[in-house]
């Protein structure tokens, strides 16, 4: 098939991937424009942008698909199918119309469950024990168009955003090379109006850890937002990311550090903490961490 890609972070990278080597033709590759990064505040491209010129296809970002001359080029293009995943803009009704088959989204989640920004994060914040991917055939709402395909998964009970997202990467890019090649057969179900959450985009001041929670809470949310945003508690004033815990068992006050291994006392039951984080540092397995500037037993996370 004649395919546009649209997508921009790490996520979509691996389906790009897969629609080249599965033979289809990339007519043209949409993505966000370059960001400044680092500490010289360089323009970065972004990775998909960097797979699709390594690949030698045509690469293209526009700040909006809204203007006429934009949905024009789009129109131009004569793809057969546009495969949309993490593209980060809106695409006007011009734009899902312009393809023979419209467009088709990759969305990770068990649609209705988690439409929106965050569904890998919320899935896990929220202890659910499975997650998945659909292929969407794209419409003008939010994630609510029918679904063509979807794929299960179950999640790990020390599983993580950045663990989980990778999974899920992999299995979107095998669903929609499957999807394309049996598009005409497939059934477009509409998604139920039962069940509908939204996952909506994380905000750091969701990152604070509270010790006072119960342990599994807690558990959840150190899986759920790392690597990004990170959940974070304080020690002797200085911030710490953690990256990863298991759920353990222990009673002490809450934040209390109960052992040398880094096992922490919640408003009930404890985690203990596997993956951690300084300010301006890289982050480290627990046993690293702790052969540095040690959190000792008895101390009191804030």
């Amino acid at each position: 098939m004649r395919v546009v890609f649209m997508g921009t972070p790490d996520f979509s990278v691996p389906v790009l991937v897969a629609l080249v080597e599965a033979g289809h033709e990339v007519a043209a590759v949409y993505c966000q424009p370059p960001r400044p990064a680092g500490r010289g505040q360089k323009e970065r491209p972004s990775p998909v942008q960097a797979r699709a010129q390594a690949l030698g296809l045509d690469v293209r970002y526009p700040v909006s698909l809204k203007s006429p001359e934009a949905q024009a080029e789009f129109a131009a293009l004569d793809a057969d199918v546009a495969v949309v995943v993490a593209y980060g803009l809106i695409l006007p009704q011009a734009v899902l119309d312009a393809p023979k088959h419209g467009c088709l989204n990759i969305h990770a989640s068990l649609l209705p469950r988690w439409r929106g920004a965050a569904p890998i994060h919320r899935a896990i914040m929220a202890g659910d024990a499975k997650t998945g991917v659909c292929i969407m055939q794209m419409d003008a709402g939010l994630d609510t168009g029918p679904v063509l395909l979807r794929e299960e998964t179950a999640i790990g009970a020390a599983e993580t955003t950045a663990d989980l997202h990778d999974r899920l990467s992999v299995m979107g890019a095998d669903a929609v090379v499957r999807a394309l090649e049996a598009l005409g057969d497939l059934t477009p179900v509409p998604q139920p109006d039962e069940g509908v959450t939204y996952a909506a985009k994380i905000d750091k001041a969701e990152a604070r850890i509270d010790w006072t929670r119960d342990a599994v809470e807690v558990d959840r949310l150190i899986r759920g937002l790392s690597p990004f945003p990170g959940a974070w508690f304080e020690q002797d004033g200085a911030r710490v990311k953690a990256l990863g815990s298991v759920l353990d068992a222990g009673d002490g006050a809450p934040g209390e550090v109960l052992d040398d291994a880094l096992r922490v006392a919640c408003g009930a039951g404890a985690v203990r903490l596997t993956r951690l984080q300084r300010a301006g540092k890289a982050a480290q397995d627990a046993d690293v961490f702790q052969r540095g500037a040690q959190i000792a037993r008895g101390a009191r996370l804030d």
